[in-house]
């Protein structure tokens, strides 16, 4: 009752906040370069094999052409507002329809996560296909539309119009169905899941190049990983999509309106604290566990804002020490935020997000000045919208964008060869392990298979 309550709030005030705030005039996107782009090796567009050296600014604007067109929305969605609350009202059940061969991992301090593959039926895909790595949002999960808008497109095959990858939706603990197994959820700034899940997949296809593609929450974990990682990273690019980047800054910026209080905030609350509920008995298995008291506070919240759960929940249960528990929820959003990662990334770095995004109102639009980095601000989009006319039916406009990036980087990019990350190896308790991170390790477990990625999660609202 509360979620449907919720998203009658939410359309209510959207529509009523709706008519101040069209989308008029021009509405080209602002796409900011380094003032020395990064040169890349690419291979030549006539099919000689050749390798040359172009600027990813002359690469984006010559095989990415979409990124520079203007954003249209559909006359009936004409707002941020309205954009990001169809995400969660939008009814998608019967578009961009994906199965997942999912496959459990248990991880070193007893936690579990959900890595699903696409396609299901992977018989057809080539060993070193390029690999997709999807970080969801915030509780999200594999299920989401705006993750299947692109895989289903990007994991067909080639003959059927699609690119012909592999994907691997990257479930934090808890989301899409996965259970909890240890006294620990996830945040927006614990980045060793990412690298336990990256390691497995690293070491099943070691000749793929694995390509990032972040939404919200995910965007975030996936660019402190990059700017954690440097020259280590697995990853070979990333394209994050609605990244919250100052976490603090937004924050509060959501909290100095009765929208962004009430109804946004209140929203992502209300999903962490049934996601909560869900997880529950897992998570309160030894009641002296600072982690217990911190769910049994929680749960005595009605109907809080995200930063009065994360201060009573997440930020001692976002992860382990030595950085966990922190002072209050500013504190963590402070040491969480990836805006200040930007200029630390080793590989091409393509970030998008909407000006009109209610959600995420402070966008570091100077990348860093990293050559690596592209940042990209359309004029409208809400938060993970950007909702136009499809043929037939209501579609995305950053779907093409992302699939002719993922092109770029996963077939005319040419990759070094070398395998990224610390070596692996296999300890005699059976994880696959990094050399030098004791911390590190995982092993898949007996559970998982085919799954219908279709249909959202009880309880849990989506595009959140």
């Amino acid at each position: 009752m509360g979620a449907l309550l919720s998203i009658a709030t939410i359309a209510a005030m959207g529509a009523f906040f709706s008519f101040g705030h069209r989308v008029y005039g021009d509405n080209l996107p602002i796409v900011h370069f380094a003032d020395k782009p990064a040169l890349l090796p690419v291979k030549k567009r006539d099919g000689s094999g050749e390798i040359e050296h172009l600027s990813i600014k002359e690469l984006l604007e010559t095989r990415c052409g979409t990124l520079f067109t203007g954003f249209k929305p559909l006359w009936w969605l004409f707002n941020g507002h309205l954009q990001t609350i169809y995400c969660v009202m939008g009814n998608f059940s019967k578009n961009d329809l994906m199965w997942y061969n999912r496959v459990y991992l248990r991880l070193r301090d007893g936690g579990t996560l959900g890595v699903d593959f696409a396609p299901a039926d992977q018989s057809k895909v080539k060993a070193d296909a390029p690999i997709v790595i999807v970080q969801h949002g915030l509780t999200g999960g594999s299920y989401e539309p705006y993750v299947r808008a692109i895989l289903s497109r990007a994991c067909a095959p080639v003959e059927e119009g699609g690119l012909g990858y592999r994907a691997a939706v990257i479930n934090f603990r808890g989301c899409a169905g996965v259970p909890i197994t240890s006294p620990l959820l996830y945040s927006a700034g614990h980045t060793d899941d990412t690298r336990q899940a990256l390691l497995y997949i690293a070491s099943q296809y070691p000749n793929a190049p694995l390509l990032g593609l972040g939404f919200s929450l995910g965007s975030n974990v996936l660019t402190r990983y990059l700017g954690e990682e440097g020259e280590q990273s697995r990853v070979h690019s990333a394209c994050v999509l609605a990244c919250p980047w100052d976490l603090k800054q937004n924050n509060h910026g959501l909290l100095q309106s009765f929208t962004g209080k009430h109804i946004y905030s209140k929203g992502m609350g209300g999903n962490l604290l049934r996601l909560l509920k869900k997880h529950l008995h897992a998570l309160i298995q030894d009641p002296d566990h600072a982690v217990a008291k911190a769910a049994g506070a929680a749960m005595q919240l009605k109907n809080p804002t995200l930063e009065k759960f994360d201060d009573t929940f997440t930020r001692i249960a976002g992860g382990p020490s030595p950085h966990f528990p922190f002072r209050d929820a500013d504190e963590y959003y402070v040491w969480g935020s990836s805006h200040n990662m930007v200029g630390k990334i080793t590989v091409p770095f393509l970030a998008i997000n909407a000006a009109d995004d209610p959600v995420v109102r402070h966008v570091p639009m100077d990348g860093g000045g990293n050559g690596l980095v592209v940042m990209e601000l359309t004029k409208g989009g809400g938060h993970l919208g950007w909702f136009q006319a499809g043929r037939g039916f209501v579609d995305r406009w950053t779907t093409k964008p992302v699939l002719e990036w993922l092109k770029l980087v996963g077939e005319d990019l040419v990759h070094d060869p070398t395998p990224k990350g610390p070596a692996i190896y296999t300890d005699e308790d059976g994880f696959l392990r990094e050399k030098g991170r004791d911390n590190i390790g995982c092993k898949v477990i007996p559970g998982g298979g085919v799954i219908d990625g279709n249909g959202g999660e009880d309880g849990i609202l989506q595009g959140l």
